[in-house]
């Protein structure tokens, strides 16, 4: 019996999606609205923490508010063995994951290019590019029998160049091409790869920065230069991360989905 079947009628999102959507990184504020939104859209979810066991357990509570199977599973993104470990823990939990969200990311110092060190450097990368190519390399194998999506959030610095933000947005270059490359190469296995860039969310670390990295002025100036004239919400986010995940874009892949208000025109 399918996910769906134990549930009821199938979802018009995932009406075959025996299995869970995986979002990595689903603890952190967007990543629970992804969790919620594909949930709600009737899928089971398995999600990952790093070191927040207990904000994972309400994530996990929240969908299953839904109606819906979550489980939360503690994954180190800058550890390549740790990621295979907790890949092959999920598989194996979990049987087909039809879906991969990325929505983690390091907590980075915002410094002009000429400030970061090579240290510094290589430890985002480490954690953002070489911990989401593990996942890639880990799960692309258990997808290939049945095909899937991987969806990952980036970033509209990659258009329009943000001052000091280079530890977000050369990692995402790199996971935009990974993205490319799945589409072009999986296609043949019915696996899509998908990417949803991002300007100024008011959620996740964003926060984090604001009073940081960003002051009032600074967020009021990008409020004003968008074609919107605000920031953009977690739900709306995660509205577009289960529109590549869903069976609606079932035609879809190597794209990006531009998510700014406007702000890079």
């Amino acid at each position: 019996m399918t996910a769906a079947e134990a549930h009821g009628v199938p979802s018009p999102d995932f009406p075959d999606a025996d299995g869970v959507a995986l979002v990595i990184g689903g603890s952190g504020g967007i990543g629970r609205a992804i969790c919620e939104k594909l949930a709600a859209a009737g899928t089971d979810v398995a999600l990952t923490y790093r070191s927040n066991p207990a904000t994972a357990d309400e994530v996990v509570s929240a969908v299953e508010r839904h109606g819906r199977n979550a489980v939360a599973h503690a994954l180190d993104m800058a550890d390549p063995a740790d990621v295979a470990r907790a890949c092959a823990a999920i598989v194996a939990r979990h049987g087909r994951i039809h879906t991969v969200v990325n929505a983690t990311g390091s907590h980075i110092a915002m410094k002009y290019i000429g400030d970061i060190g090579p240290d510094e450097f290589g430890r985002v990368m480490r954690a953002d590019v070489d911990g989401w190519f593990a996942a890639v390399h880990a799960l692309l194998p258990h997808m290939r029998a049945k095909g899937g999506s991987f969806v990952t959030l980036s970033t509209t610095g990659l258009f329009r160049w943000p001052a000091k933000d280079a530890l977000s947005v050369i990692p995402k270059a790199a996971n935009d091409a990974l993205m490319t490359g799945i589409a072009r190469e999986e296609g043949r296995n019915g696996i899509r790869a998908n990417t949803v860039a991002l300007g100024l969310i008011d959620a996740g670390l964003f926060r984090k920065l604001i009073g940081v990295a960003y002051d009032d002025a600074y967020i009021e100036a990008a409020r004003r230069n968008s074609a919107l004239k605000r920031l953009g919400t977690a739900d709306e986010v995660a509205e577009a991360v289960l529109f590549f995940a869903s069976h609606r874009a079932r035609f879809v892949t190597g794209q990006t989905l531009t998510l700014d208000g406007g702000y890079s025109l």
